[in-house]
């Protein structure tokens, strides 16, 4: 199993997003050249996220992006669900059943495997319930108090695409 690139890309706007100051939204200009991604990509990401109530998007010229809830309310699953869709490492497209002509067999042999990655999956899902946004931020910052930023206020040379 192998995660997109959206995975990463929602976590560090989570991060981002819990260390700007409070009620003070991020502007989507200037999230996309953090991440270094076009505008028009990063709001396919945005929409994922505000979808699935992880951020909001707050309209208007200091408009831009929020999160929705506290980090301690945010499961790396809602993330990782709100990126890659619902938790199922299997295609199960029935192939054993198509390939033996046994039917029960085949059927048995079918319904073992699912069961099998059925059990993977809960275990996944179980795993990624229980780890937040804000377990990530203190396991971040440490005993360092998280800091408060207004990550709006890019520098020079951010605003002229110099800084990568």
């Amino acid at each position: 199993m192998r995660l997109t690139n959206g995975v990463e890309q929602a976590l560090c706007i989570l991060v981002l997003l819990a260390t700007q100051e409070k009620q003070i939204p991020v502007a989507t200009d200037v999230v996309s050249k953090k991440l270094e991604v076009s505008p028009s990509y990063l709001k396919k990401i945005m929409r994922k996220l505000v979808v699935r109530g992880i951020i909001k998007s707050v309209p208007g010229s200091k408009g831009g992006v929020t999160l929705a809830k506290d980090p301690a309310d945010i499961m790396m699953l809602d993330i990782l669900e709100a990126m890659e869709g619902e938790m199922k490492m299997f295609p199960d497209n029935g192939l054993i059943e198509k390939v033996f002509n046994d039917s029960e067999n085949a059927g048995r042999g079918q319904k073992i495997i699912r069961n099998v990655f059925h059990g993977a999956d809960q275990q996944l899902i179980e795993y990624f319930s229980s780890i937040t946004g804000e377990d990530l931020l203190k396991q971040g910052f440490g005993e360092m108090e998280k800091p408060q930023l207004d990550w709006n206020e890019l520098t020079e040379e951010e605003k002229s695409g110099e800084l990568k």
